[in-house]
């Protein structure tokens, strides 16, 4: 587990191999200044060190481009693609001066925003496919964010019946990445990252 910590968000992050291989074709990324929180979620085309070099891409460009905007990333992580098998890619900016949280996604990476306040749950819809180094229309959406609400982002591997019964009951980031983890199982890589959004 690797743990996230700052005075505006906390946030708790899983990853592992298929049962059998080495090596996760999932990979994810963060990135924390005082101004902003990106988190990215890849999932590599197949399994193993082939799948592995396709969502190697996020860490990559990140390292080096994370103050670009979400569109611009996703088009980076698009244009390293080419000669790979592709991936499946979602990213998320937090804005903590404008309260807001960018989302984009293309492929099977799941993403909620749970309410607390409200009690809602916010799930967009991805655009299906994913990056493979051909153009690729991208949505990118936009929401404002309260204070202390739940954020959990997962691959594929991760297999949920009811996310949002699961966030209500947890409260609290810590306590739904253990309900999350008693309640899985995966023999395919798996990730996932549960947060609270504090300020």
């Amino acid at each position: 587990m690797e743990e996230i910590r700052h005075e505006n968000v906390e946030a708790y992050a899983y990853n592992a191999a298929k049962k059998g291989n080495y090596e996760s074709g999932d990979s994810y990324f963060t990135v924390l200044t005082d101004e902003y929180f990106i988190c990215s979620v890849a999932d590599g085309l197949g399994s193993g060190p082939v799948a592995r070099e396709s969502s190697q891409v996020i860490p990559q460009i990140l390292k080096e481009y994370h103050h670009e905007t979400i569109d611009q990333l996703m088009n980076r992580f698009n244009g390293l693609m080419m000669q790979k098998r592709g991936a499946a890619v979602a990213i998320f900016k937090v804005d903590f001066k404008k309260r807001t949280l960018e989302y984009s996604c293309v492929g099977n990476i799941r993403f909620y925003l749970y309410r607390r306040e409200t009690d809602e749950v916010i799930y967009p819809l991805p655009v299906m496919g994913y990056l493979s180094g051909r153009p690729q229309k991208l949505k990118t959406q936009l929401y404002t964010y309260l204070e202390n609400d739940l954020f959990l982002i997962h691959s594929d591997g991760v297999d949920l019946r009811n996310p949002k019964a699961m966030m209500r009951r947890a409260g609290a980031p810590k306590r739904l990445y253990e309900d999350i983890l008693a309640s899985i199982q995966t023999g395919d890589d798996a990730t996932l990252i549960s947060g609270s959004l504090l300020h």
